[in-house]
């Protein structure tokens, strides 16, 4: 027999449907156990300790900490789901902390929450579900699902502030038709409300805000702490290739930084490359900031290319705006990509995502990582 589908998409029923829900013990992923829970769904909690407390991150707004395995078992107690909690602490150093120590030796910007999402999250999280022979993995990030024909496809979420779609571009095709994200429509007020409503102990918890293994914020103790000898001396040179100053370290800048740099200048001076094989900081005016073409690798498409053609957006940082632009699938692994206007700050490492506008939204259609 034909049912309508459910409210995540499924042609069941919600008793008959088992979902997995990613706890990490902050207020989005509570607020949807519980919403789960009280559509009828057939729920299972699963929070991933990821690494180990220092003590500075006890005092910091970080997520997957000790404190958040805590709040989550709590409130899976409250709402009266089944919980388990898996330790991925080796997974964790493997796939997301090492590419982050190294990327930034490179001289790139990288983005740990892609990397945690496309590794320990959505593959050991994924499979772990498919075990425990789940319908769907279900999580509280703030994208839009529209299912059509079978297809799971990712939107912005209606609360663009608060939209992640930019971190979830390396998803797979497989893996984003079994995800879910209830929360696409809510804003986060509406979250909260949520969870106030269900008496959950975490409804006034702040949002997290630091990388969880970078307390306050720290990006050169975590890679010093790995990597001891990565603080090197080396040039500061402008554009013309004129040394005009010493640094202590290519892991202190980033691109488009203006603070910190150390150098008199009557003009203000921006990082504009980092050179990492030279152990060079290059330097200029704002001019030198603004890019138009970027050369992408590791593309990853959740679309046919075909839909790439015309009408195109890319977003080439988190907080960034959509940008008008042009893709050109060069081969399966490379993109080149045309801004219609300059843009500043494009760096290494970050990721560039792909959008376009349908009757649903902003539809993600893929992306892939900067090159230069």
């Amino acid at each position: 027999m034909n049912l309508e589908l459910n409210s995540i998409g499924l042609n069941k029923k919600p008793s008959d449907t088992k979902v997995i829900v990613a706890m990490s013990g902050g207020v989005d992923s509570s607020a949807v156990a519980g919403l789960m829970k009280m559509q009828g769904y057939n729920v299972t909690g699963i929070t991933l300790k990821l690494y180990n407390d220092s003590k500075e991150a006890a005092n910091s707004k970080v997520c997957c900490s000790g404190q958040d395995v805590i709040d989550a078992k709590r409130v899976a107690h409250k709402l009266g789901i089944e919980h388990k909690i898996l330790y991925y602490q080796d997974k964790f150093k493997q796939g997301v902390i090492d590419n982050f120590v190294e990327s930034y030796l490179k001289g790139e910007t990288p983005i740990p929450c892609v990397q945690c999402n496309q590794t320990v999250k959505f593959k050991d999280l994924y499979e772990v579900a498919r075990d425990l022979k789940a319908d769907a993995l279900v999580t509280g990030h703030y994208v839009k699902n529209i299912t059509l024909n079978d297809n799971n496809n990712m939107y912005r979420a209606v609360d663009e502030n608060r939209d992640q779609s930019y971190f979830l571009f390396n998803t797979t095709r497989e893996q984003l038709n079994y995800l879910r994200f209830p929360l696409g429509g809510m804003l986060k007020n509406e979250t909260r409300d949520l969870a106030k409503k269900l008496d959950l102990n975490v409804a006034d918890k702040p949002d997290s805000q630091d990388i969880c293994f970078v307390p306050n914020g720290d990006y050169s103790s975590v890679i010093k702490k790995f990597k001891p000898d990565s603080l090197k001396k080396g040039n500061i040179k402008n554009t013309m290739g004129e040394v005009i100053g010493v640094h202590d370290g290519i892991i202190n800048f980033t691109i488009g930084q203006r603070k910190g740099i150390k150098v008199a200048s009557k003009e203000a001076l921006y990082v504009v490359k980092i050179d990492a094989e030279n152990n060079e900081i290059i330097v200029g005016g704002r001019e030198h900031l603004g890019k138009k073409k970027i050369n992408l690798k590791n593309i990853n498409l959740l679309s046919d290319q075909s839909e790439l053609n015309e009408n195109i957006f890319v977003k080439v940082r988190s907080t960034g705006k959509l940008l008008a632009a042009n893709v050109n699938i060069l081969n399966k692994n490379e993109a080149e990509v045309k801004l219609h206007n300059p843009e500043d700050g494009i760096s290494p490492g970050q990721a560039c995502v792909f959008y376009k506008k349908d009757q649903y939204g902003h539809k993600v259609l893929g992306g892939g990582w900067i090159k230069e």
